[in-house]
């Protein structure tokens, strides 16, 4: 419910606060006074967009701020999602600066349009003259028919099977995709594959064998240093080996009376061992190396073969190729295995569509259910607006797919004839018939706890005298189960609100100021006689204002 909104810097409307009441509220004035200005703050705090031509003072700022009661919405898992502080009296605020920059906020928190948007349309249903165009759209109309039906449950259940079915379907065809594009580069994939494995590579033999090409490269150069090598620790006239055990053994005269000479026999003792262990090595070595122009021709062509492989998967390494290798086997035998996948997929589907089928017949049993009441809710209410041979019908087409509120497509058709064939509404409704039947529909949603907060302006345009009155009691009717607002010209309407506001004009030296007051009943009687009868009130329009406030 609206509890109150206040205006500040909005246009014509300097300041103002306006407290509102459960039940029926009319909004009444003179055209030009304002009511369009304030539906316009409304729709700002509401989350319409805006700009600074809405500045009444272009220096300062414009504030909205609306309160409503949101204790019967079940908002909190919106608010929770959005990290926004939840209260049953909940505040939202639309600020315009002289900049044109816009801020909104909820509860004081900082939010976006959408956000807000998102909250008011589930608080208050703001309806116009263009809503009308809403009865040729079957997705409203489906809306309608869940309102009374009241099928929550069953919508739920839908929606879920109906979410994992599309996420089934859509993993299907990514896979059939998928597969027909992997099917293509089968045979590449298999050949490179091949490639790769009849390679038999290892990790790390590339240096490996890079270093045996080098050696098998320099075998004169390696030969000739350790033959020389050889020849000078061993096989010369004065060895080096030999000559240094002879300074050893003389070292070890004189070790004991030579200061620091253990030290220097036991350095020259392990240079000794060493020297000759190197020797013996070299001698070893040198006999091991020959040049063998196979092995390195075979060298050769394994590091070609490699660096071939490396050059057309432009890697740098062999464990990159086996990584490679790797990623190859591993797609072939995905796709080998997608007709496995995909029979699997397929069973899903066939359970998924199953219950898809069973929620979407039970939601459309819990619309059929209500059809007949619609049809007889509204052609009463039609009757009683002065409509004793309009007809209306809910038909519903079952369609063949799924779709995201199942498969019934729902039109009202009407007409306003006895003899008249039912039609869709626009094709067949004058501008007034409309405005009635949308009226009806209203009602109808109301009762069934289908709207939030509901504002009508000027629905009344086009009728007068006694089915002005019939819409007035159908409104305050509805005023018993919702809070209903209107926006009126008709006395027969205006005195049917157990709350009325006044909109009217001031003029200052300086500017036109709109303002709302909140009538008493004195007050209240005198707007409704002045809407009888024109500037001079008379006694017979105050005595017929009484009646219209009486009944």
């Amino acid at each position: 419910m609206l509890k109150s909104l206040s205006i500040k810097n909005y246009a014509l409307i300097d300041q103002a606060k306006i407290e509102f009441g459960p039940g029926f509220t009319v909004i009444t004035g003179e055209t030009g006074a304002g009511k369009s200005i304030m539906l316009g703050a409304l729709g700002l705090v509401l989350g319409q967009r805006s700009d600074v031509s809405v500045l009444g003072n272009k220096e300062n700022k414009c504030v909205i701020e609306a309160i409503f009661d949101v204790s019967k919405y079940d908002l909190h898992p919106l608010f929770e999602k959005e990290d926004v502080d939840f209260d049953e009296e909940t505040l939202l605020r639309r600020e315009i600066l002289p900049s044109g920059k816009s801020r909104a906020f909820v509860n004081d928190t900082p939010v976006n349009l959408n956000f807000l948007k998102s909250i008011s349309d589930k608080l208050i249903d703001i309806h116009s003259q263009h809503q009308n165009l809403l009865l040729g759209d079957n997705r409203f109309q489906l809306n309608v028919v869940d309102s009374v039906a009241n099928n929550i449950t069953q919508k739920k259940e839908y929606h879920e099977a109906y979410k994992i079915y599309k996420q089934l379907t859509s993993q299907r065809k990514k896979l059939e995709e998928l597969n027909a594009r992997q099917s293509e580069d089968h045979d590449y994939w298999e050949f490179q594959l091949k490639q790769l494995t009849d390679a038999h590579l290892k990790e790390g033999e590339q240096a490996d064998l890079e270093r045996e090409l080098e050696q098998l490269s320099h075998v004169g150069e390696i030969k000739s240093a350790l033959a020389l090598a050889a020849q000078t620790l061993y096989e010369r006239e004065q060895p080096v080996v030999q000559e240094l055990y002879h300074l050893v053994e003389e070292f070890r005269k004189i070790a004991s009376f030579l200061k620091g000479g253990e030290e220097l026999l036991t350095r020259l003792d392990s240079s000794y061992i060493e020297l000759k262990d190197i020797a013996e090595e070299i001698t070893d070595r040198e006999g091991e190396v020959e040049f063998d122009p196979e092995r390195q021709a075979a060298v050769q062509e394994r590091l070609d073969m490699i660096y071939s492989l490396e050059q057309k998967h432009h890697v740098d390494s062999v464990e990159e190729l086996l990584k490679i290798q790797s990623d190859l086997s591993e797609r072939l035998e995905k796709l080998a295995s997608f007709d496995e996948e995909l029979n699997r997929l397929e069973q899903e589907i066939t359970g998924a569509q199953k219950r898809l089928a069973e929620c979407s017949s039970a939601l459309t049993k819990s619309r059929e259910q209500v059809f007949a009441r619609i049809e007889k809710g509204i052609q009463n209410q039609l009757r009683d607006l002065g409509m004793p041979h309009a007809r209306f019908a809910v038909k519903n087409n079952i369609e063949k797919d799924f779709g995201p509120d199942g498969q019934d497509c729902v039109s009202f058709l009407f007409s306003a004839n006895k003899s008249g064939a039912l039609t869709e509404i626009p094709k067949v409704a004058s501008g007034g018939e409309i405005s009635r039947v949308m009226l009806c529909i209203k009602a109808l949603l109301s009762s069934a706890k289908g709207l939030p907060t509901i504002i009508f302006d000027e629905i009344d345009t086009g009728v007068s005298g006694e089915i002005a009155d019939r819409m007035g009691r159908i409104m305050q009717e509805m005023g018993q189960n919702i809070q209903v607002i209107s926006i009126t010209h008709l006395p027969q309407i205006a005195g049917k609100g157990r709350f009325h506001f006044k909109v009217f004009k001031t003029e200052t030296d300086r500017q036109t100021i709109s303002s709302v007051k909140l009538l008493s009943n004195e007050e209240r009687l005198n707007e409704i006689a002045g809407m009888l009868s024109g500037a001079s009130v008379t006694e017979a329009a105050l005595e017929n204002a009484k009646l219209l406030m009486e009944n």
